[in-house]
């Protein structure tokens, strides 16, 4: 997924939800895929913007996917290099295809997804906060002995860095019931794409 627009809490969300699934699937995929390492939010980086979501916003997410992949693959991998005017136009052009006021707006939905599902566990379907996803996720690594120590120790260092720096609240309710609905198709487009 495009680092535009992405905040810090959105973006750690991002990282439980990834590692919720490696951890999850039985696998040593964490050894083979690190999470990305928390970052504290640059000072010009606003907030993320809580919405409340509507069913057809996730639709539009979920059918705009391939459409935005195809342009945030083109685009380059340092959040702060500013895309070109016409990545930017194009991407608002798939954006309004979908519904969207602008591809800002799409950016807004995305994070407000992402929030939410990073605090869904993942074996069980149901959200138990980011916070306890983490501990989860913690106590996974540690009892797992196929994990080589060094990728083990960075993955525990960086999952224990993002318990210092939670994701806020969920300030609309309504958006669990609504990602909890489209739970695994959601689950499905971020694990395949999360890992930027």
């Amino acid at each position: 997924m495009c680092n535009l627009i992405r905040s810090l809490p959105a973006a750690l969300a991002t990282v439980c939800l990834a590692v919720s699934f490696h951890i999850a699937s039985g696998q040593d995929a964490l050894a083979q895929t690190k999470p990305a390492p928390a970052q504290a939010a640059p000072a010009d980086v606003p907030p993320l913007k809580q919405i409340p979501l509507t069913e057809k916003q996730v639709q539009s997410v979920l059918a705009a996917q391939n459409d935005m992949d195809a342009l945030t693959e083109k685009l380059p991998d340092d959040p702060d290099a500013r895309p070109d005017p016409k990545a930017m136009a194009q991407l608002d052009g798939v954006a309004k295809k979908y519904g969207f006021a602008d591809y800002a707006e799409y950016a807004t939905v995305i994070d407000n997804i992402t929030l939410v599902l990073g605090g869904f566990d993942p074996q069980t379907k149901t959200y138990i906060g980011a916070e306890a996803v983490l501990k989860k996720q913690i106590a996974a690594v540690e009892a797992d002995n196929k994990m080589p120590s060094k990728e083990k120790k960075q993955a525990l260092d960086d999952m224990v860095a993002a318990l210092k720096t939670p994701a806020p609240a969920i300030e609309n309710k309504g958006n669990i019931d609504l990602v909890a609905k489209y739970y695994d198709k959601l689950a499905d487009l971020f694990s395949d794409n999360g890992d930027d």
